[in-house]
């Protein structure tokens, strides 16, 4: 049983324990048949024919009751190995039905354990993606329901000729109109950055990051120079593989986000090699961001005040794309803050 508790992998678990099995029913047969020939033979003094015939019927005795002690050992013992693969099975076909199964215990060791813990992240994982779904259809409603009412509003206004219609409504109709297309396109590019889809679509070439970020920063030129009197921009060069569409539309949300909630004056950008990652960096000082929750501004609709009213080109979306864009390139974003002091930052592995 020593041997028995220090085999993890499940088969030698198993064949070990039909080996003890076996082992038992010799034992118990073949001692107890010795025994008992030496007992007729010695005291009873039986010998001959008499004999054979009594020890036959004694080895059929023994035999039927070793067999009976053996195979109920042998059930209870098997009964506990494949427990655990009962409540996989329970909790497999609780997921199947759309529930959320309880975390399987772990009671095993080797291979059991370790499939007993991948299915328990596995459940996990499965939940927390039904929470994000759930999350995002509440959000995506959230955010189309102000604009279709608006429309709704303005249109049952026109057939019930409360309003008459002229220009500026006809044009207040085309941007609540608008602003639905651009939520809807903004989804549809996080979902394809998501889902991979780059792979077939995008084409990942050799890019040069100092063009790249001069280009996209030009494009900026006169909205930064609205916003801030100081503009120190330090870009060294570098050549990562990526897709150049992306990591322009990358650092074109970031420079909007900054364009959004800026409070300061002095904007610093600076490129540089960092070990054998290229790291650029956005330092300014925007509206106040509780440090605790920097984490929460990459994720899809969030903002950072909830009763603020939502804006054309503020679906709370591009940090959520940002940041899809980045890991498709195996890099990373985040945000350091002490509350108003930000700065965004942007990993990349630089390949040869």
């Amino acid at each position: 049983m020593w041997l028995y508790k220090k085999l993890s992998n499940l088969l030698s678990r198993l064949v070990a324990l039909n080996s003890i099995v076996i082992l038992f029913v010799i034992l118990l047969a073949g001692l107890s048949v010795k025994d008992y020939a030496c007992y007729l033979v010695n005291s009873e003094q039986v010998v001959g024919q008499e004999l054979v015939a009594t020890l036959n019927g004694f080895l059929w005795k023994v035999g039927i009751f070793a067999f009976v002690i053996a195979g109920l050992f042998h059930y209870f013992t098997v009964k506990k190995i494949i427990g655990p693969i009962n409540h996989l099975s329970r909790a497999a076909k609780e997921m199947k039905e759309g529930k959320s199964p309880a975390i399987v215990k772990i009671t095993s060791s080797g291979e059991m354990k370790e499939l007993i813990e991948n299915f328990n992240s596995m459940s996990e994982t499965l939940i927390s993606v039904q929470e994000q779904r759930e999350k995002m259809l509440r959000d995506i409603a959230h955010e189309l329901r102000t604009p279709l009412t608006n429309i709704n509003g303005y249109l049952e206004a026109l057939q019930n000729n409360v309003v008459e219609g002229d220009p500026e409504l006809f044009g207040s109709l085309l941007e609540e109109s608008r602003r639905i297309t651009r939520i809807v396109e903004l989804i549809t590019e996080l979902n394809f950055w998501n889902h991979g889809n780059y792979f077939l679509e995008k084409e990942f070439v050799s890019v040069e990051m100092k063009p790249l970020l001069t280009e996209t920063l030009t494009t900026f030129q006169l909205k930064l120079a609205e916003k801030f009197v100081d503009i120190d921009i330090d870009i060294n060069q570098a050549v990562i593989v990526g897709n150049p569409d992306g990591l322009k539309q990358v650092v074109t949300n970031l420079l909007q986000n900054i364009l959004n909630y800026n409070i300061g004056s002095r904007l610093q950008v600076h490129g540089a090699m960092e070990g054998n990652q290229y790291k650029i960096r956005f330092s300014h000082e925007g509206q106040r961001i509780d440090p605790d929750k920097k984490e929460k501004i990459f994720e899809r609709f969030y903002r950072i005040e909830e009763s603020r009213s939502t804006k054309a080109d503020g679906a709370g979306l591009g940090l959520a794309i940002a940041k899809s864009i980045i890991t498709a390139h195996h890099g990373k974003i985040a945000l350091e803050t002490n509350g108003t002091n930000h700065a965004f930052s942007i990993e990349l592995p630089v390949k040869e």
